[in-house]
């Protein structure tokens, strides 16, 4: 009896181990896309992208602080490999000459190196 119960048990468990699918292609495919346009901070972006397969393609834009358009679109694939594409829309606005010695203003401010300067 117990031998016939081991032959059962081995016959189930072969039997469950080659029913299950083992080389399981998972094919990638996704779409995804989100923007942001705050009228209080000023910060207008938007991307989308969309994958099949090995393809890939997308873009973003983005509102650069000179008041221009900043326009991404890229593809990506197995043969080809990445490829973007990046332009700038409209005209840049700098901020008018304060009179305070030569150039424009710099919103960056001075930069410091911090350690290893040796001073």
């Amino acid at each position: 009896m117990n031998s016939l119960l081991v032959c059962f048990l081995v016959f189930f468990s072969v039997s469950v181990v080659l029913s299950y699918p083992h080389h399981h292609h998972h094919i990638p495919h996704y779409h995804f896309k989100y923007g942001v346009h705050d009228p209080h901070t000023h910060d207008h972006k938007a991307q989308k992208e969309e994958r099949h397969h090995d393809d890939v393609k997308g873009g973003y834009f983005l509102k650069e602080p000179d008041g221009t358009k900043r326009v991404v679109e890229y593809t990506s694939g197995h043969h080809e490999g990445f490829k973007a594409v990046v332009r700038r829309e409209g005209h840049a606005h700098h901020p008018a000459h304060d009179g305070h010695g030569p150039g424009g203003t710099s919103y960056v401010g001075v930069t410091h190196w911090g350690h290893g300067s040796g001073r």
